[in-house]
């Protein structure tokens, strides 16, 4: 299976990035299966009904959130009849929506989307990822009730990511990082079978500080006050992403390879 996973959409330059990228991207390289991570999509905190519809519009099968799941209030209604939203697996018990569903592919292939939120240095504390996540996969396991899993990890240190990776080696297809916003060089096929990447990057405006307009994060770095909120970068957006080619009999990866297309950083892809 050709798996597709995209990393946080910033702003209006990363939803753009996508409209024009993907529909091109899912007929050159045939993909089967498409997750992208939405969380900041929205003004580049949360994600809205109709930014979500505009995702899932241009190609993507899936859309996983993060920490800023319901930073949009409408997102807390909008999930509930929508099963292509997937919330953190580890969030609050009483949050709509859920944290891991089973899609069907091309072909009748079943395919595992989850997503979990990491502890170590996230601004509030969440469920344990680890217990989370190992009771999905006794659930779920490859070559049986699914042909392919794919775990978001959402969290700011790439030690607990590594964690996370490691921990579902041989009993995920997919472990990807989101929520740093900046892409990692350490794309990987674990031990294993597990094809692995710390963080996939966002789809956004690299010419900035982590998406947002570079003015007022400069000004704080500088002086230690703020002046004005932050403003997502709204230049050329790099689609930032990582591509995997699985085993539907294992469910392991056969190959993995950054994406990068379009916007300031240098292509990457599996052409």
């Amino acid at each position: 299976m050709k798996i597709l996973f995209l990393g946080d959409v910033m702003g209006r330059a990363g939803r753009a990035a996508i409209s024009e990228h993907l529909p091109r991207l899912r007929e050159a390289w045939r993909l089967d299966f498409v997750v992208v991570n939405g969380e900041n999509a929205t003004s580049g905190v949360g994600l809205s009904g109709d930014h979500a519809k505009a995702l899932l519009d241009a190609g993507a099968d899936v859309i996983t959130l993060g920490d800023h799941a319901f930073d949009q209030k409408d997102m807390l209604t909008f999930i509930a009849n929508e099963p292509r939203i997937i919330r953190p697996l580890n969030f609050s018990k009483a949050a709509p929506g859920a944290g891991a569903r089973v899609f069907t592919a091309p072909g009748g292939r079943k395919v595992l989307v989850a997503q979990v939120l990491g502890q170590v240095f996230m601004k509030r504390p969440f469920d344990d990822p680890f217990s989370a996540l190992d009771a999905l996969l006794r659930q779920y396991p490859l070559g049986g009730q699914v042909s392919a899993s794919l775990i978001d990890i959402h969290c700011e240190a790439t030690s607990e990511k590594m964690g996370v990776g490691h921990f579902c080696d041989g009993r995920a297809s997919i472990v990807v990082g989101t929520h740093t916003h900046v892409p990692t060089a350490d794309v990987m096929i674990l031990p294993g079978g597990t094809a692995y990447q710390s963080d996939a990057g966002m789809c956004g405006d690299y010419n900035s500080v982590i998406g947002m307009e570079k003015t007022e994060p400069m000004r704080r770095f500088v002086t230690g006050m703020p002046k004005a909120r932050f403003t997502p970068a709204m230049d050329e957006a790099t689609l930032s992403g990582l591509y995997v080619e699985t085993d539907d009999r294992t469910g392991k990866a056969l190959r993995v390879q950054m994406v990068r297309q379009g916007g300031r950083l240098s292509p990457a892809g599996p052409e």
